[in-house]
């Protein structure tokens, strides 16, 4: 039967979580260099409503449609154009219309390749961009969303535990930024580029709406508005502190002073570490996970400018590693009493290992695949721009306007 209240949630986390996509604009705008300003507002903008039309042409059968051929690996076309998806319930929420559930579950095929754009930020042509997100979209995302949640997914029928997309967004999306920072290559240095953010009060503003849509992210997976979805939340939340409060911390102590983009990067690494632990574990473990992310993803973007990764704004080692590290620690940390499932220190010491095959599937079909599609959209428009265009902004060169500023 239909419920009302749980219907009217599910709606609203879906508002919250379409949020995000334009908060994380805003995010990654603050970041980059004035000149590069609109290129990021319009490629997420872009993705918004490019997959807003794919998801109900062919993205959500991909990722929900009945299991094709019994393979595990990816839905039928039974849905396609959203056939069949209406007011009744579903098979994978008994309580509100399909049709939400296909709603909710699009903001996050939208928000999960708009988190890759971070790692190519100022030096991709706009047409290469277009194919890239269509073609990540339809044979990632969606192939790797089925795996883990459609009906008849290999690591589902496995028992891996992902709340709400460690594997199918973070872990997906941060991996294929690590791939495209290396395939496109570092932005062109001159001496006197320093790379530094243009409006970092753009960057906290972003971040306070994604902490506030990562309520609809976590809270909106539980599918009703229940006890499930509370702690989901308060969870988020206490994560998302604790990572900030250690990123903080620590960058304090490295660099002598406290890091305003060290401390909205916490947030979100403390968010991205709890987001497929958010329906199984309890409040002490979200502090243990958002102090262990804080410290991990920290360290990760040490690693990264040791080894001169341009990844350029960071998205492999909040997401990818940040990913990684809450799956990882799902395994560890769930206990039934919060989600049903039990993980090693409720005595359940093989969901590591279930874990383990998943961090390693996701991690080498998102790279490969990644890499083919850079190969492939490569050869027909070029992925990165001219040098002179790089030069001059990508929102002058590719999209022909630019943003003046009063002084």
């Amino acid at each position: 039967m239909i419920n009302g209240g749980d219907t009217a949630w599910i709606l609203t986390a879906t508002a919250l979580v379409m949020l995000m996509t334009p908060g994380l604009a805003l995010f990654y705008g603050g970041l980059v260099r004035r000149k590069n300003v609109l290129s990021i507002l319009m490629q997420c903008m872009f993705i918004l409503a490019l997959v807003s039309v794919t998801w109900v042409l062919v993205g959500y059968t991909l990722a929900f449609g009945k299991d094709f051929n019994g393979w595990g690996i990816i839905g039928n076309l039974d849905n396609i154009g959203l056939k069949g998806i209406g007011s009744d319930p579903g098979p994978y929420a008994k309580t509100i219309p399909s049709a939400a559930f296909a709603l909710f579950q699009m903001m996050f095929a939208i928000i999960t390749p708009a988190l890759i754009i971070g790692a190519f930020a100022e030096r991709k042509r706009f047409k290469a961009f277009v194919l890239f997100a269509l073609l990540w979209s339809l044979l990632v995302y969606s192939p790797i969303c089925h795996w883990v949640w459609g009906d008849g997914g290999w690591l589902k029928n496995m028992g891996v535990l992902d709340y709400a997309g460690g594997t199918v967004v973070h872990i997906s999306s941060g991996v294929a930024a690590l791939v495209a920072a290396l395939v496109l290559g570092p932005r062109v240095r001159r001496e006197s580029d320093r790379f530094e953010p243009h409006d970092v009060r753009l960057t906290v503003i972003g971040a306070g709406i994604l902490w506030f849509g990562w309520f609809g992210f976590n809270g909106g997976s539980a599918l009703a508005a229940d006890g499930h979805a509370v702690n989901a939340v308060l969870v988020t939340n206490t994560a998302a502190g604790m990572g900030a409060l250690t990123w903080l911390t620590m960058s304090w102590l490295h660099k002598g002073s406290p890091s305003v983009i060290g401390a909205v990067s916490g947030a979100i690494a403390g968010e991205v570490g709890i987001t497929p632990a958010s329906g199984f574990v309890d409040p002490s473990s979200a502090i243990v996970i958002g102090f262990i992310a804080g410290v991990v993803c920290y360290g990760a973007i040490l690693l990264r400018q040791r080894l001169e990764i341009d990844d350029a704004l960071d998205v492999w080692a909040v997401h990818g590693v940040g990913g990684t590290l809450g799956v990882f620690l799902t395994g560890v940390l769930a206990v039934a009493t919060i989600g049903g499932a039990k993980g090693l220190i409720d005595g359940n010491v093989g969901q590591v290992g279930t874990q383990l095959v998943a961090i390693a599937a996701v991690w080498i079909y998102s790279a490969l695949a990644t890499l083919i599609i850079l190969k492939v959209v490569g050869a027909f428009v070029g992925l990165r721009v001219e040098e002179s265009e790089e030069e001059a902004g990508l929102d002058a060169s590719q999209h022909g306007e630019t943003v003046v500023y009063q002084s």
